[in-house]
């Protein structure tokens, strides 16, 4: 399954989609050596990538062809975040230019480890690339 988009951080640290639709998402993510903290368990910005990416989807699920960049999100971590992880994302409310979501990040074994609320503010695709091309320089964001 695609994310619809190029996004090149994502394909960096392995996520997959799992599921993409009706206002919800799936990523699964196995964090590599480098994506550790000091503890030996999945660094706490991988995890919030991974809570913020999966907001992302479950919002640009319901409208495929809108970018949409975060406003604001809140963490919270409940556990370590160790070995194959599942980040669950769930949009929960959305009017015309904003989505409010969650997401859950769970273990293998179905355990709870993180979780976070996020606001989003759904934007067009607009062109990328040179100045030439893009002469206001504007960048299209997920």
């Amino acid at each position: 399954m695609e994310f619809g988009v190029d996004i090149p951080f994502v394909h960096h640290l392995g996520f997959q989609l799992v599921l993409f639709e009706g206002g919800h998402s799936q990523i699964d993510y196995q964090g590599k050596p480098e994506h550790m903290n000091s503890f030996g368990v999945t660094h706490g910005g991988a995890v919030m990538t991974l809570m913020d990416v999966s907001m992302a989807v479950a919002a640009r699920s319901v409208q495929q062809d809108m970018g949409v960049v975060t406003i604001e999100m809140k963490t919270s971590f409940m556990q370590p975040c160790r070995g194959m992880l599942h980040g669950k994302g769930r949009l929960m409310h959305r009017t015309a230019t904003m989505a409010f979501t969650e997401a859950t990040i769970y273990d293998g074994e179905g355990r709870a480890c993180a979780h976070a609320t996020g606001t989003f503010k759904y934007v067009r695709r607009l062109p990328t690339g040179p100045r030439s091309v893009n002469p206001l320089n504007v960048i299209s964001t997920d």
